[in-house]
This record gives C-alpha cells, sequence and structure tokens, in this order.
C-alpha cells in the first residue's frame, strides 16, 4: 500500500513539477536575467573582466531548470505520500482528499510561507557567494523549526479537540505555532545582502515569482494526490465487495 502511495505521490509531484516548470518560464526567468544584467553592470563599472560562462543562459533556463524542477517536484510528491501514509485517519473524519488537501496548506505554510518570512528568497545573482554556506544553513535550520512547530501545533489541537472545540482548539494551536515562529525569527540572525542600489520591483516579482512556483507545486499535488488516492481506495474498496460477494 505504502509503495503504491509513494509511486503515485512521485508521479504527480512530476505533473506538479511540469506546470511548476511552465510558471517558472513565464515569471521567474525574465526576474533572473534582470538580476544577472545587473550583475554585470556593475562587474563592468568596476572593471571586472566577465566571468567565464560554463554552461549557457540557454541551457540554465531550459533543461537545467526543467531538470531541477522535475526532480524536486517528484521528491516533493513521494515524501508528501509517506506523510499521507502516516496521517491518514489520524486527523479527525477527513477522507483522502480532505486528509490530502490539509497536508499541503499546512505544508506550504510550514516549509514555505513562513520560513521565507525570515529568510526570503533571492535572485541568484544577488548576494555574497562566501556567505552561500551559512545562508543555507540558517534557511535549512528554520524550515525543521517550523516543521517541528508545526506537527507539535496539530498535536495540540488534536489535544483540546474534546475540551474546547474544533474551532477554539485549532485557534489555541495556531497562536502556539505563531508565538514559536516568532521566538525563533527574533533569535536567529537577520540577513540582508541586497545591494542597495538593486532594483526593489525585480526583487519584488523575483520572489512573488518563487513563492509562486512553490504554491503550483503544492495546490497540484494537494489536490490531485487526494483525487488519485480516493479513486484508489474506492476501486480497493469495490473489488473486496465483488470478492466477498462473488
Amino acid at each position: 500500500m505504502v509503495g503504491k502511495l509513494l509511486l503515485r505521490g512521485m508521479l504527480v509531484g512530476l505533473i506538479a513539477g511540469i506546470l511548476a516548470f511552465a510558471f517558472a518560464r513565464v515569471y521567474g526567468e525574465p526576474q533572473v536575467d534582470k538580476a544577472i544584467a545587473f550583475e554585470e553592470q556593475k562587474a563592468q563599472a568596476a572593471g571586472e573582466a566577465p566571468e567565464e560562462e560554463i554552461v549557457s543562459r540557454t541551457t540554465q533556463a531550459g533543461i537545467g531548470l526543467a531538470t531541477g524542477v522535475l526532480v524536486y517536484g517528484a521528491a516533493l510528491g513521494g515524501i508528501f505520500s509517506l506523510v499521507f501514509a502516516f496521517a491518514y485517519g489520524r486527523l479527525g473524519s477527513l477522507g483522502p482528499r480532505g486528509t490530502s488537501a490539509l497536508l499541503a496548506v499546512l505544508g506550504f505554510v510550514a516549509v514555505i510561507v513562513i520560513p521565507g518570512l525570515k529568510y526570503p528568497a533571492n535572485p541568484p545573482a544577488v548576494g555574497n557567494p562566501e556567505t552561500i554556506g551559512y545562508r543555507t544553513e540558517l534557511f535549512f535550520i528554520m524550515i525543521l523549526v517550523s516543521v517541528a512547530a508545526m506537527v507539535a501545533a496539530v498535536g495540540l489541537a488534536q489535544r483540546l479537540w474534546k475540551q474546547l472545540g474544533a474551532w477554539n482548539a485549532t485557534i489555541v494551536a495556531a497562536l502556539a505555532y505563531l508565538v514559536v515562529f516568532a521566538l525563533v525569527k527574533a533569535a536567529l540572525p537577520n540577513i540582508n545582502e541586497v545591494p542597495e542600489d538593486f532594483s526593489a520591483m525585480v526583487l519584488w516579482q523575483f520572489r512573488v515569482a518563487s513563492l509562486g512556483i512553490q504554491l503550483v507545486l503544492w495546490t497540484v499535488i494537494g489536490l490531485a494526490f487526494g483525487a488519485v488516492v480516493e479513486r484508489q481506495l474506492a476501486t480497493r474498496s469495490q473489488g473486496g465487495l465483488a470478492r466477498r460477494y462473488a
């Protein structure tokens, strides 16, 4: 059962990756081109020699981007399916579609939105290359804390469900999650390496495009995976009834 869910999750993730790639090509890559042009202009103004292009920009924006997004989508779909296998039946009376949609919303908030509020995405040409490792570590710490806090918040809501009711329990759990986020946000160091003369519009459009790519991925996976699993469970149920009354 879990193996079939994993396969279906990865296939759904591939489909989500195709749609996310199309979105990235239309809305994300133009902002990357503008950021690269800004970097090249600064290098020329400083009298620096242009860096040798190891991989062409056409390849980066085409097959390179497609490969990265598709692999990411398949991996995300696979992980999502495993989380679904664990959570299904543990989130109240939600069916496959409801469980999948709820997990997608919670995952999108915990993995993308909340960490992005502390460390938002920047164009590849912006930032100090020497600090990329440090910035990556801080970003993943933020993701780990956010996911752990979200899991704890869901558990808290379930424990308070009977005492406070569904609505009040959800509000209390959400507030607890936000408190943890505020504390961690204040504790982790701030990073701002965007040059002062960099276009605020390009930066904003790039961040919106980055968020949009993730929104496409999580939305498609959340909705499509729930529909696929619901159909699979319905088929198994009909098959069991047929064998029972055969």
